[in-house]
């Protein structure tokens, strides 16, 4: 047998037009005797035939295959099976491989197969067999295929099974359905129990026959004749019977049926049987009558209320109104139902009502509009026009809703709000301005109560120290007349008041951040383990310090002896809480400041290190804390502070950056917290190293220049040096410096005051720099606005002392910038 040469069927077509050589196959005339016969076999059977040949099991089958294939086809023709049938290869290709390798034949039936078709996987099912396709050696060459598609079967019969379980169920499960077929000659009713509870009658009696006179006794009197009537209507013509009635319950009550049926008529016409069934339709009848009074409460409602309503199917299609607009718009009743409506608004509001109710129905979008609606006195008046869709359980659209709503009147006042717009935002302005200029006068006077609390403040911490400078300078002046010389404790005195009043500037200028700042690498925990030491000294026996150093501490870049001081101060305000004795706990942490808190408290996001000073002592109240840290407030007794220690500490933070926390409990004590940004640059950390108790001395081979414009302070600098054993020279300004310089003075140090007539202390050492190699310079200054210090910094290689300034801060400073 071979393929004809001439082809009649569609798939003869295909398999003549393949070309064989591209899927691995050789031409149809070279293929083995035994895939020819296959063929011949497949393409002349009106049976569903495949072939699946070789190890690839390419596919070859006939026209009646082909639909099995479906969208595949004529793709899947020599294609290899696991390509045709990638979708079920799970499922078949165990089924092929077993016949292949035993050579044993392979049938099923109702096989269920997830196909693909159509874009999506469905549950087919097949009668199907693979028979093995032998060559003379009895080797199993390929697979003989046929199957038929079984889904629509099952499907059938699946449903008609639960069609027929779910009538069963139902009738079985409800009271309400009943059965009867009436043998007319006989006069019996035969019934299932349901009908015979629905009429009253025993089940045993209904199952056995009675005659329907039985049944008839619990009919209402008054429905009684109508069902009589139609009974015999029926009887009489073969067609349908369906009545409504009641049935009379031993209560009293009644309940209300329907029932149904169709005689069967002799050819004579003579009435054989009467079948139907009865349904209790109590409830139906019970919703119906709650229907109209809802509707009869609906219309009432609607007509009730001061807006003219409306109801539209899906559509757009207007199918109720209210009362409120017949009496409105004055027409006849229906006359708008449809699209009437638009006819009822101004020539110039049509078209814009009909474009947005359109958009409105294509999107299910909230109808909202206002238009001009013709009164039923013939004029046209402004109304506002809404709507909502009303959707089920799908989201599907299923009625609208709107409403319209005269505004005429608001129209009209607006009209006189905008004819008087002007009067009202003239009249505002005014308030305005009159407002500013109150706010202006308020801020003013609070500007002033507080430059008044810091005046005050200050004039009295002040006065005090000068009394102390000038009564001991008064006392040491009367007993150098006489000839005393016991005279330290008034120059201790004089001492410790000045020293007092430039530390009561420092804090000042900390507090106004005005202080000039030497920032430099610190090592957090280096300098708090260095400090354990000193604060245990300062604190006493009684408070017991403890430290918490957190591990791999980032570095920051601040002024050292400030923070120093800034711990100190703090560790002094804890052991002042804790007058019975207690803990006094310093800890560091690495934390990170994200953007809601930094916001608040104006600071930068990113890293910070933490330092805390912790006490157990008395802890502060909620008006304290909130007024820690305004200036020369203290809750010490008088004497005891100046009011400015957290206030210095909160001015060097914020200037440095950072910020500052205070957490107080009273009766449990007080939590301050310093966040001071983290260092990320690669300077060395500075090694602090304790002073010596004498100080630093010179040499007379090094010259120091002083330049002073003030001859009280160039005299005390001159002769504090020189009894440092330095060489000194000195001048009253810039020009006279530059003058010594010109005339071959070399000094080793330039020691200038920064603020000075003529010439500033900047322009001086720049210009000394320029006439002497490897000088170093040292600026001077009573105040921090000036040409070395820039937001609060000194500029990078600058060095800076203070005034007021004592002999043995000179000395360090001194010391410091020449072996620097």
């Amino acid at each position: 047998m071979t393929i004809p040469a001439e082809p009649t069927t569609e798939m003869s077509r295909h398999i003549l037009a393949l070309d064989w050589a591209s899927h691995g196959f050789a031409n149809p005339s070279e293929w083995p005797l035994e895939l020819r016969m296959a063929v011949s076999l497949c393409l002349n059977t009106t049976l569903p035939t495949a072939i699946y040949w070789g190890d690839d099991l390419r596919l070859i089958y006939n026209d009646a295959w082909a639909p099995i294939a479906g969208e595949k086809h004529p793709w899947a023709l020599a294609r290899p099976a696991r390509e045709v049938w990638a979708d079920i290869w799970h499922v078949i290709e165990p089924q092929l491989t077993a016949v292949m390798t035993t050579g044993k034949g392979f049938s099923v039936a109702d096989q269920m197969l997830p196909m693909e078709r159509g874009g999506r996987v469905q549950q087919t099912h097949w009668d199907y067999s693979f028979a093995p396709i032998f060559d003379d050696k009895d080797r199993v060459l390929g697979i003989f295929n046929q199957g038929n598609e079984t889904t629509a079967r099952l499907s059938a019969e699946r449903a008609l099974r639960a069609s027929e379980e779910r009538l069963e169920f139902a009738l079985g499960a409800s009271d309400t359905v009943g059965t009867w077929d009436w043998d007319v000659p006989n006069d019996r009713i035969i019934a299932d129990a349901r009908f015979a509870k629905l009429y009253g009658v025993p089940r045993e009696r209904a199952a056995s026959g009675a005659p329907i006179a039985e049944f008839f006794a619990g009919l209402h009197p008054d429905d009684l004749p109508s069902v009589r009537d139609a009974i015999n209507t029926a009887m009489k013509t073969g067609k349908n019977f369906s009545q409504e009635y009641r049935l009379l319950q031993p209560d009293g009550s009644s309940r209300w049926v329907i029932a149904e049926g169709r005689p069967t008529l002799a050819p004579d016409g003579t009435v054989l049987r009467f079948p139907g069934v009865s349904f209790d339709i109590t409830e139906r009848k019970k919703a119906e009558a709650d229907l109209r009074d809802s509707e009869e409460r609906f219309r009432a409602i609607t007509n009730s209320v001061d807006q003219m309503l409306w109801s539209t199917l899906p559509d757009g299609h207007h199918d109720y109104y209210n009362q409120r607009w017949y009496d409105f718009t004055g027409v006849p009743v229906g006359s708008t139902d449809g699209d009437g409506w638009n006819g009822m608004f101004h020539p110039d509001d049509q078209e814009r009502a009909w474009n947005v109710w359109r958009q409105c129905l294509a999107t299910g979008e909230p109808y909202h509009i206002e238009y001009r609606l013709r009164h039923t006195s013939g004029v046209y008046r402004w109304v506002l026009g809404r709507a909502q869709a009303v959707r089920d359980d799908a989201g599907n659209i299923t009625r609208w809703f709107g409403s319209c709503t005269d505004i005429q009147d608001i129209v009209d006042a607006q009209e006189v709000l905008a004819r008087s717009r002007e009067d009202l935002e003239k009249a505002v302005e005014e308030r305005t301005a009159k407002l500013m200029e109150a706010e202006a006068q308020l801020r003013h006077a609070q500007k002033m109560e507080a430059v008044g609390q810091l005046t005050g403040g200050v004039a009295h911490d002040f006065n005090n120290m000068l009394a102390v400078i000038l009564g001991a300078m008064n006392l040491l002046e009367r007993r150098l007349a006489r000839g005393e010389t016991d005279l330290s404790r008034y120059i201790e005195a004089a001492k410790d008041g000045a020293n007092r009043a430039a530390a009561l500037t420092q804090r000042l200028l900390a507090f106004s951040r005005r202080q000039p700042l030497q920032p430099e690498v610190i090592e957090p925990n280096r300098m708090v383990s260095g400090m354990t030491e000193l604060l245990t000294r300062a604190l006493g026996e009684q408070i017991q310090v403890e430290t918490v150093m957190a591990a791999g501490l980032w570095r920051i870049n601040a002024d050292s002896s400030q923070l120093e001081n800034a711990i100190l101060n703090l560790a002094v305000n804890g052991r002042d809480a804790m007058p019975q004795g207690g803990k006094l706990t310093v800890e560091t942490a690495n934390t990170f400041i994200a953007e809601d808190y930094a916001r608040e408290h104006s600071m930068s996001v990113g890293q910070y290190v933490m330092i805390a000073v912790t006490d157990t002592g008395t802890g502060m109240t909620k008006e304290t804390l909130a007024k820690a840290f305004d200036p020369f407030f203290t809750t010490k007794e008088v004497g005891k502070g100046s009011g400015l220690g957290l206030s210095q500490v909160f001015g060097f933070v914020r200037q440095s950056g950072g910020h500052v926390r205070i957490y107080s409990e009273l009766g449990h004590g007080t939590n301050v917290k310093i966040y001071l940004p983290r260092h990320y640059g690669t300077g060395e950390a500075r090694n602090i190293v304790p002073l010596g108790n004498e100080p630093a001395r010179g040499r007379r081979d090094e010259l120091v220049l002083v330049v002073e414009d003030d001859e009280r302070v160039r005299n005390f600098s001159t002769e504090a040096l020189r009894e440092l054993g330095y060489t000194v020279a000195e001048a009253a300004n810039g020009p006279a410096a530059i003058a010594l310089l010109d005339a071959g003075l070399k000094p080793t140090l330039l020691f200038t005051d920064v603020v000075m007539p003529q010439m500033s202390g900047r322009e001086l050492a720049e210009i000394a720099a320029s006439k002497v190699a490897n000088l170093k310079v040292l600026y001077t200054t009573g105040y921090t606005r000036n040409a070395v210090v820039h937001n609060g910094i000194l500029d990078p290689g600058t060095h800076l002392l203070q005034k007021p300034f004592s002999l043995d801060q000179l000395a360090e400073k001194v010391r410091h910038v020449m072996d620097g």
